[in-house]
């Protein structure tokens, strides 16, 4: 399945949402590791004292120093490899923050995560929300992000070179036959090997970076820091980080905002079978308005015509790719030219741009456009260079939950249902799923419910037409949190905050800097 991350954390281009690709998804993170239960159970608190043997980690003392970002600071904190066992280990985290620039009093730090997993929070902080979070919020808050372990500055999973990963990205996710199956299976089998093999640090930290264990690192960022309690604004996949931390941690909760929420007590195959229906949701938006402008690639039809009109040119591309002009010699196949029409779904200030790619690609057999949407979803550099986000959104994802299938034949049953969920993208997006189920880590989480109680008020923000955290999983979030308040934003795109509404904007800026929440159930378009 498809990352979650917010539209706005960095990127190449605007359309482009950083993803671990149809290829690399396939069990969304939906529980904590080191945990047991089932969905129907709950994440269960940590005690309130520290234990003796992560008292060091508790008394670290960040040292500040430039890093190249005018503006911003950087640390590395410590934090054990493995909190069961905390003498095997460290592992790095890096840190960023800039200081509140006044006036008005100081309320502590905000930490912020755009998701993924695998999005980079100090990449997030230093290119948006340290320069353009609302100034009010920025002159109270010192603005701080902690990489996630394995991701980005702190000690990042590594999987396969640009070349390996070209190949990876291309592979066919719709085989029409036992061959195509196997060629899939091999290409998924290969990027897991390729994770715990690619070099020492990467094969370390693998069984180690669970959601659960990402969120403890949080209580050390924390009490480094030298705050009581956590602030905190999560987007997309940040929404199962900060709900995870509450769960653990409820009476450290400061003001948490969870916008475009992920709901925890999900099974992989339930999550990835309702966030395929938010693609189509979202498709359908984009398609109802291409019809009305004059060049509409797709025709002025409904929108199942239009569905029907591009699927039959992915099959086409999955015959007979088209070029692109790419320098290694890329072409557009089913694969790029999917993951490319996904990418704009993320947000509809996008939609120009896909209709002009897909106008290229359809009437001049053009894919130049949607390889780049492609490129960027991917985090992929001109050189050929791949940032690590999409290995470490396989990484978290196959550790936090069991897979969604474990064989070719239980996709296959599969795909009736997620093709009614999407006639689009169900078919790709089932066999996608499979990606876990050749993992060569073993998942240490489930899904379950996440209550928090004790908690002080949690801001969970839904956008009614989501494409990637579908708007129910905001409602049943903020329904399972004992102090959840569901804000809720009539609109397109994937999140809501910072999007361009000043009702939902309001909402979380005043409860970030007074603490009094929107009431439960506030909708705003």
């Amino acid at each position: 399945m498809y990352s979650w991350r917010h539209p706005l954390a960095p990127r190449r281009r605007p359309a482009a949402l950083a993803v671990a690709g149809g290829l690399l998804l396939a069990a969304i993170s939906a529980c904590a590791s080191g945990s047991s239960g089932s969905p129907g159970s709950s994440l269960a608190a940590l005690p309130r004292a520290t234990p003796a043997d992560l008292a060091p980690y508790y008394d670290q003392s960040p040292k500040w120093h430039e890093c190249g970002v005018p503006g911003f600071e950087c640390a590395t904190l410590k934090a054990p490899l493995d909190y069961d066992k905390p003498s095997a280990g460290d592992i790095d985290l890096a840190v960023s923050r800039k200081k509140a620039t006044g006036p008005g009093k100081r309320l502590g730090s905000l930490l912020v995560n755009p998701g993924g997993p695998g999005g980079s929070a100090i990449g997030y902080l230093q290119s948006y929300a340290g320069i353009g979070y609302p100034e009010k919020v920025r002159a109270r808050y010192d603005m701080v992000a902690v990489d996630p372990r394995g991701v980005a500055r702190s000690e990042p999973v590594t999987c396969l070179d640009g070349k390996r990963m070209d190949a990876y990205t291309q592979t066919d996710v719709t085989p029409d036959d036992t061959a195509e199956q196997a060629r899939l299976t091999a290409a998924f089998k290969g990027f897991g090997a390729g994770c715990e093999s690619s070099d020492r640090t990467s094969g370390r930290v693998l069984p180690h970076v669970s959601t659960v264990e990402a969120a403890r690192d949080m209580d050390l960022a924390r009490a480094a820091l030298d705050d009581e309690k956590l602030n905190y604004v999560g987007a997309s996949y940040g929404t199962f980080l900060g709900a995870t931390y509450a769960g653990l941690y409820p009476e450290r909760v400061g003001r948490l905002v969870l916008d475009g929420a992920m709901d925890p007590s999900l099974p992989a195959r339930e999550m990835n079978e309702q966030q395929t229906a938010g693609f189509e949701t979202a498709f359908k938006s984009f398609a109802k308005d291409c019809a009305k402008r004059s060049d509409c690639p797709l025709g002025t039809g409904t929108p199942a015509a239009s569905s029907k009109r591009l699927k039959d040119f992915f099959t086409t591309l999955d015959r007979k790719p088209i070029g692109t002009g790419d320098e290694r010699g890329r072409k557009l196949g089913e694969a790029l030219a999917t993951t490319g029409v996904i990418a704009a779904m993320y947000d509809e200030g996008s939609w120009p741009q896909l209709r002009e790619a897909l106008t290229a690609a359809m009437k001049h057999k053009d894919g130049a456009g949607l390889l780049a949407l492609s490129d960027s979803y991917y985090e992929r550099d001109p050189d050929g260079t791949y940032s690590n986000m999409m290995f470490a959104n396989a990484a978290v994802n196959c550790l936090d939950q069991p897979p969604s299938f474990t064989s070719p034949e239980e996709v296959e049953k599969a795909v009736p249902d997620f093709e009614k969920a999407s006639p689009l993208f169900g078919e790709g997006l089932a066999w996608s799923s499979l990606n876990c189920g050749y993992w060569p880590v073993k998942a240490t989480g489930e899904a379950h419910r996440i209550t928090a109680d004790g908690a002080a008020p949690i801001v969970v923000a839904g956008t009614t037409r989501d494409p990637a955290t579908p708007y129910r999983w905001a409602k049943s979030l903020a329904s399972q949190l004992s102090s959840g308040r569901l804000l809720t934003y009539d609109g397109d795109g994937h999140t809501a905050y910072g999007r361009g509404s000043a009702c939902v904007d309001g909402a979380i800026d005043d409860y970030l800097l007074t603490g009094t929440p929107p009431a439960d159930g506030k909708r705003c378009s």
